[in-house]
């Protein structure tokens, strides 16, 4: 993001140059290949929406891959993850094949939901779904976090990625507040893209930044990312993750 400075957001601090280091040569070239994967299966899947080869409706994940590579690689897959109908490259990551969710998509029994689940209902290991009701799959997390309360799972976290459109549905708040009630480790993430489908973000959501209001009111934590810069991500995920793990707290990301 440019001209951070006349913006009301508060972004997360990072070295960049420390974290080049922290990471090395290999795990950079990895997250690169993780982001172009991405961006390279967003494309062909959606010529073959456009073609008509792909049924339902297509919600690409182009532009903002530098926000759930970050988040993978700063925490690991061994965590509960649950997302939107914008949810292929979520699946990438937690090793779905390119070739078992493009199947998904053009309706083959050989996708990795035999067909039946489409663009917006993709499954991998620890992906609970990409959920297509705006909101509704945020209590599926927050359950996710119960879960790993409750059986005593150490070191995992339920992840919970969604829109900017979702935070005005009851849902969220019902969600956000039982998980600050109850202590659960969940981390909110919500991915602003400034746009509810034809909607702004200033036409639907009454305060912004949304993740420090929302945490204010809660009385949780809130870290802004810039989720054009691979290292910010990282460096924001690793930080809210282990905070996470240590307080067995929520915290809202953006």
């Amino acid at each position: 993001m440019k001209d951070k400075a006349n913006t009301p957001y508060h972004f997360f601090s990072s070295n960049r140059n420390a974290l080049i280091e922290e990471l090395g040569k290999e795990k950079l070239l990895q997250h690169l290949q993780q982001m172009l994967l991405i961006r390279n299966f967003e494309i062909r899947g959606e010529a073959a929406y456009q073609q008509g080869k792909v049924g339902g409706f297509y919600h690409s994940y182009m532009g903002q891959e530098a926000i759930q590579v970050g988040c993978v690689a700063a925490a690991g897959s061994d965590n509960w993850f649950t997302t939107t109908y914008r949810c292929h490259a979520l699946a990438l990551l937690l090793h779905a094949t390119p070739n078992e969710i493009m199947a998904e998509l053009y309706g083959k029994a050989t996708g990795n939901a035999g067909g039946k689940g489409g663009s917006m209902h993709i499954y991998a290991d620890h992906l609970l779904g990409g959920l297509a009701i705006v909101g509704g799959h945020v209590p599926i997390a927050t359950g996710a976090a119960f879960s790993i309360k409750y059986l005593k799972k150490e070191g995992w976290a339920s992840f919970c990625f969604l829109g900017d459109g979702a935070v005005v549905q009851g849902a969220v708040h019902e969600s956000l507040n039982m998980a600050a009630l109850w202590n659960l480790p969940c981390l909110y993430v919500i991915e602003n893209n400034q746009w509810g489908m034809g909607t702004s973000v200033q036409r639907a959501v009454a305060v912004q930044p949304i993740a420090e209001n929302y945490a204010q009111s809660y009385g949780i934590k809130s870290y802004t990312l810039d989720g054009m810069d691979f290292f910010n991500c990282y460096a924001g995920f690793k930080h809210a993750y282990q905070e996470v793990l240590s307080t067995s707290r929520p915290v809202i990301i953006e």
